[in-house]
């Protein structure tokens, strides 16, 4: 038989939904789908069951992915770190901070050292990171650091609409500067070979100005004919289908409605905003240029649902399945 797929599921910020979402996913098929662990905390986690009035779920802690559950149907947990079992719901905490950026780093090396073949996050809360001294601002460079990754990428897709970023979590000011030739087009050269690895044979990159219009040939701006345009003309020269600076106001609608198999976008809001809005439930976040497949879910950590047994599971369900197809489109186990 083909081995299973080794998979673990970061549970996130321990204040916020990531527990809740991650017993509920438990119980799905596509859970079982895959050698599915999580890294995270037992103790937050058994709380998410008793909260969710999952009491009959055991949750193991163990002390790797291969460890088999001893009790039928377990939920098995890489325990990394203290128990974080006394933190509130619903509020900023250092301690949760560093332990969610634990479970990242634990899952990581587990990664790197062949243990596992993709990791799936649970959403993390920024402030807690800062207030931890966590030196990265979000999931995308944390793992791009980790893993000393030379070129990365943060990819938002839905059924409708993909959609890579050429900078992410980052002051509009600062991006704006961030936005290079060179940048534009290693973010092409990611997209394109994403989609390659996915099975699109030639895919369709449009590439989004950064000013109204596109620049309106630059009466509204200059990066278009500086960064933009020079990094589709090389993508082009190296075989890639791309094309633009295209206007952003229309560029995503005309990629929904299949001109275009992936946006480049330029900044964070530009290319998250389009995505979202075709319902964060069925959104998925990949990090592109990493040694094995990340995906995640596309929501923050909800502290105002935090406690309550009301968050759902889908977008980490719909990030699980993403993991399994990118996988298999690699082959299969690495």
């Amino acid at each position: 038989m083909t081995p299973l797929p080794r998979i673990a599921v970061t549970m996130g910020d321990p204040c916020g939904i990531g527990p809740e979402i991650t017993v509920r996913a438990a119980a799905h098929e596509r859970w079982r789908a895959a050698d599915t662990v999580v890294v995270g905390d037992a103790d937050r986690l058994r709380q998410a069951a008793a909260l969710l009035g999952l009491d009959d779920v055991p949750v193991e802690a163990v002390p790797s992915p291969g460890t088999p559950a001893r009790a039928p149907g377990a939920l098995r947990v890489v325990q990394t770190g203290a128990s974080t079992a006394g933190l509130p719901y619903g509020r900023v905490s250092a301690e949760a901070g560093g332990a969610s950026y634990g479970y990242v780093e634990r899952a990581v090396r587990l990664a790197l050292d062949g243990r596992l073949d993709a990791v799936v996050t649970a959403p993390v809360h920024k402030e807690a990171w800062h207030a931890a001294g966590v030196p990265h601002p979000d999931h995308t460079s944390a793992l791009a650091a980790l893993t000393g990754a030379p070129r990365h990428a943060m990819m938002l897709a839905t059924d409708e609409l993909r959609t890579v970023l050429v900078t992410t979590h980052l002051p509009l000011a600062e991006a704006l500067t961030r936005i290079t030739a060179e940048r534009v087009l290693d973010t092409v050269e990611l997209a394109h070979a994403q989609l390659r690895a996915a099975g699109v044979e030639r895919p369709r990159v449009a590439v989004a100005g950064v000013n109204p219009h596109a620049g309106e040939g630059g009466l509204f701006g200059d990066e278009e004919t500086r960064a933009v345009l020079p990094a589709v003309e090389a993508a082009r020269r190296a075989g890639i289908d791309a094309s633009g600076p295209h206007p952003p106001d229309t560029v995503f609608m005309r990629a929904r409605r299949g001109e275009f198999d992936v946006v480049v976008a330029q900044y964070h809001d530009q290319g998250l905003i389009p995505v979202k809005l075709l319902g964060i439930e069925a959104g998925v976040n990949a990090t592109l240029g990493l040694p094995f497949v990340r995906t995640s879910v596309d929501h923050g950590t909800a502290f105002d649902l935090a406690g309550t047994g009301r968050a759902d599971p889908g977008s980490l369900l719909y990030a699980l399945g993403s993991a399994l197809a990118l996988l298999g489109d690699r082959g299969g186990r690495s």
